[in-house]
């Protein structure tokens, strides 16, 4: 004769494991944030999911006041911090444009950190570099192991 027992544990406490369920998902949507004001962003991808407080997404397109355009190949966005991979490109209204394989954008302060070899373009004036710290907002950059071509304006006398 063959016996099998088994012993189940009821309760009903709450696990205090995280909740790692999408709290939201979408394909091809445009995000826009606004003030009272104004409309101070938007945010394009071709898919995205929110989890846990983190949005990832796929071939996001990012608008600013100060940034026409910043797309790259993934995106993660935790709080104001976003982290973009792949061909990542930053068009500005004004300013040298940017390509890089990874950017961290914080969007209250404005700041690029470019943590990856780097080709900024303005006219006929092209910066290769390795790392970058870039304030779109006061339109200063910091780089290192520069290698770079620069015209500048000739006066005569």
């Amino acid at each position: 004769m063959f016996m099998l027992g088994y012993t189940v544990k009821l309760s009903d406490e709450v696990s205090g494991k995280p909740n790692a369920k999408k709290e939201m998902q979408f394909t091809d949507a445009t995000l826009t944030e606004v003030s009272t004001q104004k409309l101070l962003s938007t945010l394009s991808a071709t898919y995205g999911v929110r989890t846990g407080g983190v949005l990832t997404v796929d071939n996001p397109i990012y608008h600013t006041d100060s940034i026409e355009r910043l797309w790259a190949d993934r995106g993660r966005y935790v709080g104001e911090t976003a982290y973009l991979d792949g061909r990542v490109r930053v068009k500005q209204k004004e300013g040298f444009n940017y390509s890089a394989e990874h950017v961290v954008y914080n969007k209250k302060t404005g700041i690029l950190d470019i943590t990856s070899k780097f080709t900024a373009v303005l006219a006929k004036n092209i910066v290769h570099g390795n790392t970058a710290h870039y304030d779109t907002r006061k339109k200063i950059l910091f780089a290192k192991e520069i290698n770079a071509v620069l015209y500048t304006a000739q006066t005569r006398e």
